[in-house]
C-alpha cells in the first residue's frame, strides 16, 4: 500500500537528484519515507536519497519496492503549476502509479524492480578534509572549470586553511581558493583528487544554490557531497569516484 500527497517541487527536487545520474531507479517505501539508492551504468557515481514522511502533505506506505522510469514522471511532474500538490497512489493488482494533479488523471507504468540495475553499497569513508559551503559556489567552481577542461581537481593542504579548485586545459587554465571566510565550516587534512567534470556539471544541475552542502575528500580518494532539500526533510548524498593520476 502506497498513498501519499506531496508538492511538486518537492518531487521534482527528488527524481532531478537521481535523474543527473540514472534513466530508472528502485524507490522503497517503507513507512518512514522512500529511499533510492543508484549508481550510473559506468560506475563512477553513485546517489543515496531519503525523503522523510514528514516531507509530504500526506504519506501512507506499508513498505515496498517499485522500479520506476524518471523521465516519465518528471515529465508528469512537470506539469504541475507553483504550489500545486501531486497525489500518488499505487494500484497493487496492475502495479501501475496513480498520478492525480489538478484533475489531470496519470497511469504511470511501473519497472520490474529486478530489470533494474543492482543497488550500489556506499562504502563508509574515514575521508581526512571536511568542507562545508553554498551550493551557488559548486556552481561557481564548476563552471569556472568548465572553461578550460574537462576535469576538475578538488583539495585542501594540510594546516592551510583555504579549499582550492584547479583545471588545466591545453592552453588556459583556473585556480580558485576559497578560504574560511567564504566557507561554512572547514576541517583540513591532506585532500586532493582529480574527478571528471562532466559528472560534477550533472550533480550540480541537483544542487540548490541556496544549498548548504558538505564535501568529504581524501587524496585519490572518492569525493562525498552532502545536501538537504525539502526545509530538511529530504537528504540527499552523491559519490564521485576520481580519476587516478598516473606518476
Amino acid at each position: 500500500m502506497f498513498k501519499a500527497i506531496v508538492s511538486a517541487a518537492t518531487l521534482s527536487s527528488t527524481l532531478d537528484s537521481v535523474s543527473v545520474l540514472v534513466e530508472e531507479c528502485k524507490i522503497h517505501l517503507d513507512e518512514d519515507g522512500l529511499q533510492i539508492r543508484a549508481v550510473d551504468p559506468a560506475n563512477v557515481g553513485m546517489v543515496d536519497l531519503s525523503l522523510s514522511a514528514d516531507a509530504f502533505e500526506s504519506y501512507e506506505a506499508d513498505g515496498g519496492l517499485i522500479g520506476i522510469d524518471l523521465s516519465r514522471l518528471e515529465d508528469i511532474a512537470g506539469m504541475a503549476e507553483t504550489g500545486q500538490l501531486v497525489q500518488l497512489e499505487l494500484d497493487e493488482e496492475t502495479r501501475k502509479l496513480q498520478i492525480q494533479i489538478d484533475g489531470l488523471e496519470y497511469t504511470l507504468a511501473l519497472i520490474d524492480p529486478d530489470s533494474i540495475r543492482q543497488e550500489p553499497d556506499i562504502p563508509d569513508l574515514d575521508l581526512p578534509a571536511e568542507v562545508v559551503l553554498e551550493g551557488r559556489d559548486i556552481n561557481r567552481s564548476v563552471t569556472a572549470a568548465d572553461m578550460v577542461s574537462d576535469h576538475i581537481t578538488l583539495g585542501v593542504d594540510d594546516g592551510e586553511e583555504y579549499f582550492y579548485v584547479d583545471a588545466e586545459g591545453d592552453t588556459d587554465d583556473v585556480h580558485l581558493e576559497l578560504t574560511e571566510e567564504d566557507l561554512i565550516d572547514l576541517q583540513t587534512g591532506p585532500a586532493h583528487s582529480l574527478f571528471s567534470l562532466d559528472y560534477l556539471k550533472d550533480m550540480n544541475k541537483a544542487i540548490p544554490t541556496d544549498a548548504e552542502v558538505t564535501l568529504e575528500l581524501g587524496e585519490e580518494f572518492p569525493i562525498k557531497l552532502h545536501y538537504g532539500f525539502a526545509e530538511g526533510d529530504g537528504q540527499v548524498t552523491y559519490m564521485l569516484a576520481p580519476r587516478i593520476q598516473s606518476e
